[in-house]
């Protein structure tokens, strides 16, 4: 009889063959037997060396047909870790990516360097509710609004913010304008940024599973950057406050170029692994005060 091994090694066969990417068959194969298993992953380790256990095969290989037809890992799981917190994901919002754990972190080196910012955070376009939910258990005594075009969306963030005891410090907003609020210090965003040209290059796992909302940025991607960027949104921030969005790989200056001087002020940037510009931070400036403010930035 076959051990676990030798049948996830079999999988990982199936999924390239079917044109799963070399890197990421194996894992796929391993997440999804780990999924079909009782216990935790010291269990399966434990557990390649010998036969699976009895109804193992029947679990397994429905997931794997299902792999095969692309669907996301995370769809047939049902979950995907981000900043360390487990989020449920549907149909209906993007997988968390690591690389949107930067604007996390860029907010939180906002709030670190000025802890006046961390009273009213918004999250504009929230998806699963990942970004705001991990900042608020990072940031326990700030509250957020989290608005979403998609009452689905909306739906998975609510139960992705009770699943981490934070739902009473969010406020679910269903719209995609910028919330009202005379307080906000901060808006974090990761928008739809993909232009839509660029549909049929897209991996199967997105193009098909993920929701269109979420994705396409109109024409040049850049729809959703000319609304944030407006004069609108620097007024809809308290002076100095902040917008934190997240970017196409190659995106970092057509978004910049939005920023009209006059309302913004280019903050630090921050890189994912690969040193691509990935989060970009932009600060609010009230027209009102861009004489004053441009006369103290000349005698510093």
């Amino acid at each position: 009889m076959s051990t676990l091994a030798e049948i996830v090694s079999a999988a990982r066969q199936r999924l390239l063959a079917a044109g799963v990417p070399a890197d990421e068959a194996a894992g796929d194969a391993e997440v999804l037997a780990r999924h079909a298993l009782p216990g935790d992953l010291t269990a399966y380790v434990l557990a390649r060396a010998q036969p699976p256990p009895a109804g193992f095969q029947h679990r397994f290989d429905p997931l794997i047909d299902r792999r095969i037809t692309r669907e996301p890992v995370s769809q047939i799981v049902g979950h995907r870790e981000f900043w360390g917190l487990d989020f449920a994901v549907t149909r209906d919002v993007l997988t968390p990516r690591p690389e949107t754990e930067l604007v996390v972190q860029a907010a939180l080196d906002v709030c670190r360097t000025d802890p006046s910012y961390a009273n009213v955070i918004v999250d504009i376009g929230t998806g699963s509710g990942c970004i705001a939910i991990a900042l608020a258990t990072e940031l326990p005594g700030a509250r957020f609004i989290a608005s979403d075009a998609s009452l689905a969306a909306l739906t998975v963030a609510r139960r992705n913010a009770g699943r981490h005891g934070v739902s009473h410090r969010i406020a679910f907003l269903h719209t995609s304008l910028i919330p009202p609020d005379n307080d906000v210090e901060i808006i974090v965003a990761n928008p739809p940024y993909i232009p839509l040209p660029q549909r049929d290059s897209l991996a199967p796992e997105v193009r098909d599973y993920e929701p269109d909302v979420a994705l396409f940025g109109g024409r040049d991607g850049l729809d959703v950057y000319r609304r944030l960027l407006s004069a609108n949104t620097a007024g809809a921030l308290v002076e100095d406050g902040w917008l934190i969005v997240e970017v196409g790989y190659d995106q970092s200056d057509a978004v910049t170029a939005l920023a009209d001087p006059l309302d913004w002020h280019r903050g630090q940037s921050h890189r994912d692994l690969q040193g691509i510009e990935r989060v970009l931070t932009f600060r609010a400036r009230h027209r009102d005060k861009e004489i004053i403010g441009d006369a103290e930035d000349e005698d510093a």
